[in-house]
C-alpha cells in the first residue's frame, strides 16, 4: 500500500476492520474517511459511535423526550 488513497488521505474499512490507503483501496461502500492520519482512521469507528449518541441526545431535545 502507498501512504496515501486517492487525493490523499486514509480511510478504514468495514470489510477488512483495518485502515486502508493508497491504490489498494475496497470500494467505497465498505470505506470511512477520508482521514489525514493512519491514528484518525484507527478511531473512525469510535469517532462513529460518539457521533451517533450526540445526536441521539440532540434527537430526544428536539422531541422533547430527554429524560
Amino acid at each position: 500500500m502507498n501512504d496515501s488513497g486517492p487525493g490523499g488521505g486514509y480511510f478504514w474499512c468495514l470489510r477488512h476492520q483495518r485502515v486502508e490507503s493508497g491504490a489498494d483501496l475496497c470500494a467505497a461502500k465498505y470505506r470511512l474517511g477520508p482521514y489525514d492520519s493512519k491514528a484518525e482512521a484507527e478511531q473512525a469507528l469510535q469517532r462513529v459511535s460518539e457521533r451517533n449518541e450526540e445526536w441521539e441526545a440532540e434527537d430526544a431535545r428536539w422531541t422533547g423526550e430527554e429524560s
